[in-house]
């Protein structure tokens, strides 16, 4: 960062510090994970200068000979990687990724049936407090009290009783498989359109370990970090028929100019999900979420659902006597980073809720597996158990960095 530092000692400084928290503390956001120096390059590549309105060979700006070979390969690969008709790599996040289907596909005050935001679901699939749900008339499905789960039949009676024009799966804090395969039928029985959205398990859908939603889901759409490893950003796959649709809800219709050198690293990121390697790394990132939940489970704590299928873990805290926002700080403390995260039907409000999201696609970047989850579910019982207690913070936050230690990070920059 020799560039950096003699014109902005002060930002340079602050990312020298990021890359300690990262080496040193263990990352168990499961919408986070380490984007490799590869992608890293291809981000901070000189296509960050590039203009580029419009689709690759049918541009408003002259000089894209280059960038038309980067977006080639960034919808080529994920073409390959997913088995989609068409993809469009070209929304800035995952967010704007959703309302592009919406604007795409639907007219304002068009029925939307999503998940509900407090079992699990995202803020674009229909919340009061956001664009979809002051755009749309929205429907919302959720889980059993009793399992914790999507009842299907439940969601089929709801679609057949509100006729909604759009029927939307997926989740962000969802432990359980999801049946994308069953939401298309329940969609195609109301004569709607089923779109998923794939943002948290994309990475577990091209490994294998998670059912896809291809080739009858109509619409998909996914960011490209998250298990998919790559930068920040996202795409809308779809079936050929909406194609052209999609294409000029994004651009002209919800962006301008696309961010080359983020597509650029997008492509950098599903070459390496078109690896061999990526299928194994897949398959542990599930292996050390079951061994965490065991862990946790042996420790006395309450999971949702009982545990997990994928790469998340949302742990109930009421019966230890600590709300999520005060296991957030406490574990923040002893260098283990996670988020604070309603519960179904949960009493406590969002910004002091009953439970804390812990995942495991970053660990398993660095290269830990179910041993190294076993010790993980140690810390956090002893945070927890000893909440207020500051030593217990500091002896955890030492054993911490000799684990992180053990499995190098960034060694490099």
């Amino acid at each position: 960062m020799a560039h950096l530092e003699r014109v902005d000692p002060q930002i340079a400084q602050a990312i020298k510090g990021e890359i300690d928290r990262q080496r040193y503390g263990l990352e168990l956001i499961p919408s986070e994970n380490f984007a490799s120096p590869a992608v890293l390059e291809a981000l901070g590549s000189v296509f960050t200068n590039k203009y580029s309105e419009g689709y690759p060979h049918r541009r408003y700006y002259g000089g894209n000979q280059f960038v038309d070979v980067a977006e080639d390969l960034a919808i080529e690969r994920a073409k390959e990687l997913f088995g989609a008709e068409h993809v469009n790599v070209q929304p800035y996040s995952g967010s704007p990724a959703n309302l592009a289907v919406y604007f795409a596909l639907l007219n304002f005050g068009d029925k939307i049936m999503g998940m509900n935001l407090a079992h699990g679901g995202h803020l674009t699939h229909g919340h009061p407090v956001n664009f979809s749900g002051k755009s749309y008339t929205i429907v919302q499905y959720g889980v059993t009290k009793e399992t914790e789960r999507i009842d299907y039949e439940e969601v089929r009676r709801i679609a057949l009783q509100e006729r909604p024009r759009l029927i939307l799966s997926g989740a962000t804090a969802y432990p359980r498989e999801i049946d994308f395969e069953a939401f298309h039928q329940i969609a195609q029985e109301v004569e709607a359109i089923s779109m998923a959205d794939i943002a948290h398990i994309a990475g577990l859908v091209v490994g294998g370990v998670h059912p896809s939603p291809f080739p009858f889901t109509d619409v998909v759409t996914t960011t490209t970090h998250k298990t998919l490893r790559g930068p920040r950003g996202a795409m809308i796959m779809c079936k050929e028929k909406f194609a052209k649709d999609i294409d000029r809800a994004v651009f002209p219709g919800m962006q301008g100019g696309p961010h080359d050198h983020v597509n650029a690293a997008k492509a950098v990121a599903f070459q390496e999900a078109l690896q061999p390697e990526f299928k194994e790394y897949a398959q542990q990132i599930v292996k050390n979420a079951k061994a965490l939940a065991d862990e946790l489970l042996s420790r006395g704590f309450r999971l949702v659902s009982g545990g997990t299928d994928n790469h998340l873990i949302l742990v109930d805290l009421s019966n230890k006597g600590i709300t999520g926002k005060q296991a957030e700080e406490a574990l923040d403390k002893a260098g283990i980073t996670c988020n604070k995260n309603m519960i179904p039907f949960d009493p406590r409000t969002p910004f002091n809720p009953s439970g804390i999201r812990i995942g495991t696609p970053a660990l398993t970047t660095r290269g830990m597996k179910e041993g190294e989850m076993k010790l993980v579910g140690k810390f956090i019982a002893e945070v927890i158990e000893n909440f207020g207690q500051e030593e217990v913070y500091k002896k955890v936050k030492r054993e911490v960095r000799e684990l992180c230690e053990s499995f190098p990070l960034y060694a490099d920059l």
